[in-house]
């Protein structure tokens, strides 16, 4: 089975939700608590049958998932709420527990401070370094001295933020480690939890 595939590539019949389109509204209103299983995957979305309603089809849009988190796999069972009613295709709009209940901690991070984190991965472009759940930045690679021989995956270091683009979701950073060795101990580098310095 490919990534993504529609319900009927899984062997699942798409139920005749037109036919019991007014029944579903009544009884899945907006807000209602739903379990539910997972029976195809798109670039969009997952498409969920709901349990106790069989004819009725929902959707997961992929723009309510946590940028961190991935598609439920087909067969996985899940839970989540009724968002909205799409009268054109016959669809009930879900918000899955797992994502709603996520904090995007992205917003808790500004350039300045130093933090702790672990290099999960080395590119060509540079070293991903993980700052928290969900909360990944990059020290790029770039300029004469740059070498990604002094870095290893696992490897705990502190790094610098540079900035934080929260419209595309990324984190620029530098490596901490030779700032750390010049702080003075009068004034040393901010913290995440630090109140700004006011000296």
């Amino acid at each position: 089975m490919s990534e993504y595939s529609w319900p009927e590539e899984n062997g699942r019949r798409m139920p005749d939700a037109s036919s019991a389109w007014a029944e579903t509204i009544r009884d899945l209103p907006v807000g209602t608590r739903i379990t539910a299983e997972a029976i195809g995957r798109q670039p969009f979305g997952v498409f969920l049958s709901i349990n106790g309603h069989p004819n009725a089809v929902g959707l997961a849009r992929i723009n309510r998932m946590p940028r961190c988190m991935e598609l439920p796999t087909v067969g996985q069972h899940v839970t989540g709420q009724v968002i909205w009613h799409a009268d054109h295709n016959h669809q009930v709009g879900v918000v899955l527990s797992e994502w709603a209940e996520h904090e995007d901690l992205l917003p808790r991070f500004r350039a300045g401070q130093v933090v702790d984190g672990h290099i999960t991965k080395i590119a060509p472009i540079g070293v991903f370094v993980h700052l928290d759940d969900c909360v990944e930045g990059l020290i790029p690679l770039a300029g004469p001295t740059a070498s990604a021989e002094t870095y290893h995956e696992g490897q705990e270091i502190p790094v610098q933020i540079v900035a934080v683009d929260h419209e595309r979701n990324r984190i620029l950073l530098a490596d901490a480690t030779p700032y750390l060795r010049c702080a003075s101990p009068a004034r040393p580098l901010p913290r995440p939890n630090d109140p700004p310095d006011t000296a």
